[in-house]
């Protein structure tokens, strides 16, 4: 046990220190408490802030509120949509579908329609691969009010009803502190 210790202790001192980049702002907290601040070399001054979970409004299609999850993981935007109707309006492909835009909700459902600028391949997180159509739609969140991407599949199983992917993040230029909820507030 003794050698056993001192040949540890060896080992440990011999150990050369790990080196790493940032990739993400570091958290440090404000000397009053509170939210916590980045560091200034790390973010854009323009760099808003969300939790891992917001409201958010999609006002375009008719969704004033739906709770979504800001997904790193996520390259695409995602819209829990229960059914969905391709068809040909004024010479253009649009999209008929329907959102239950509050989760355990399936009473309550918003029929929204939107022009298909897409379609695309996208793997799930289950390594499930799927033909999902895609939408261009104004995103609401904190004080950002811009045309994001959202791919639209069945999410009726799923927690929530939409995932706010990377893309949309970084046109937004949001940065995600993932001990937070609700930053932009609750209704």
């Amino acid at each position: 046990m003794i050698a056993l210790s001192l040949v540890y202790r060896a080992v440990k001192k011999q150990r050369q220190p790990k080196r790493f980049s940032v990739v993400f702002p570091l958290p440090v907290r404000a000397p009053t408490g509170g939210l916590p601040l980045f560091r200034k070399e790390h973010m854009k001054k323009s760099t808003k802030l969300l939790g891992w979970r917001e409201w958010i409004a999609l006002p375009e299609i008719g969704i004033p509120l739906i709770k979504a999850k800001i997904d790193t993981g996520a390259r695409t935007s995602c819209l829990h949509a229960f059914y969905v109707e391709p068809l040909r309006k004024n010479r253009k492909q649009y999209v008929r579908f329907g959102v239950h835009p509050l989760q355990r909700d399936r009473d309550q459902a918003i029929h929204c329609e939107a022009e298909i600028i897409d379609q695309r391949q996208v793997t799930d997180s289950g390594g499930h691969r799927e033909l999902r159509f895609v939408i261009q739609t104004r995103l609401q969140l904190l004080h950002y009010d811009d045309a994001i991407e959202i791919t639209l599949t069945n999410r009726d199983s799923m927690r929530f009803r939409m995932l706010l992917g990377r893309t949309a993040m970084a046109k937004a230029s949001f940065c995600v502190d993932p001990s937070r909820s609700y930053l932009g507030g609750k209704p």
